[in-house]
């Protein structure tokens, strides 16, 4: 059984180098796709822009923590002033006032960059990550059935003796098992990069604070929120 097994692998590795360098020298017929590939390196150039994206956000939040801290100092430092200092007390009050006040927004803020950080984190090492993985599979399943479908060709042109159409019907068989491979993670990339999409355009409207274009967004991909006094309530549900 093993035996079987590394010879199968033996087999699947010499057919899909040769198509490989035959593609790559001109000799050998690619199956293109130029609408899914098209959004394949969409998605990479995506990836790599939000990846700097996120990149910067990081740093911007290291910033804002420092200077939230800082001013969370500054302000216990000014109140201190206040009570040693009586001829200054009420203008030391006010600037300890002041920067308790920008402490508290620059907090507030810093929520919110926490949450586009995550947010973005998610999307570009969890559901991009996810869906490349896909594209590799999905990329070697195409490698695969073009090496099949160019060794299936080359028998149908042979002669047709009985060992000949054994031949041609085991690689008939093989060729359609790779085809069908093919074909659902063709698939499965096109549902991923419906689902990018819609995270796409949901992330940019909430943060544009566009509830319009939010709820157009659920709208145009059928997804409804569920109503208040829901049996299970809950974020989204798929219709």
């Amino acid at each position: 059984e093993k035996f079987d097994i590394v010879k199968k692998w033996g087999i699947n590795t010499y057919k899909c180098t040769k198509q490989l360098l035959s593609e790559r020298f001109g000799r050998g017929s690619r199956t293109v796709d130029l609408e899914l590939e098209t959004q394949i390196e969409l998605l990479r150039e995506t990836k790599r822009k939000y990846e700097s994206v996120l990149h910067l956000a990081r740093a911007l939040t290291a910033h804002l923590y420092s200077l939230v801290q800082t001013q969370h100092a500054l302000g216990d430092a000014f109140a201190d002033l206040s009570q040693k200092s009586p001829e200054l007390q009420e203008e030391f009050g006010y600037n300890a006032e002041t920067q308790k006040l920008l402490c508290k927004n620059g907090e507030t803020l810093l929520g919110a960059v926490n949450f586009f950080v995550s947010s973005i984190n998610t999307l570009v090492n969890k559901t991009m990550e996810d869906t490349l993985m896909t594209v590799k599979q999905y990329e070697t399943a195409r490698l695969e059935y073009d090496a099949y479908r160019t060794d299936l060709e080359e028998l149908s042109m042979g002669p047709r003796d009985a060992g000949a159409v054994s031949r041609l019907d085991a690689a008939q068989s093989q060729f359609q098992s790779h085809k069908d491979k093919y074909e659902k993670l063709r698939a499965d990339i096109k549902v991923m990069h419906k689902q990018l999409l819609l995270f796409h355009n949901a992330i940019s409207a909430y943060f544009a604070g566009n509830q319009q274009q939010l709820e157009q967004t659920l709208k145009q991909f059928n997804i409804k929120l569920k109503t208040p006094g829901a049996e299970k309530p809950s974020w989204l549900e798929e219709q």
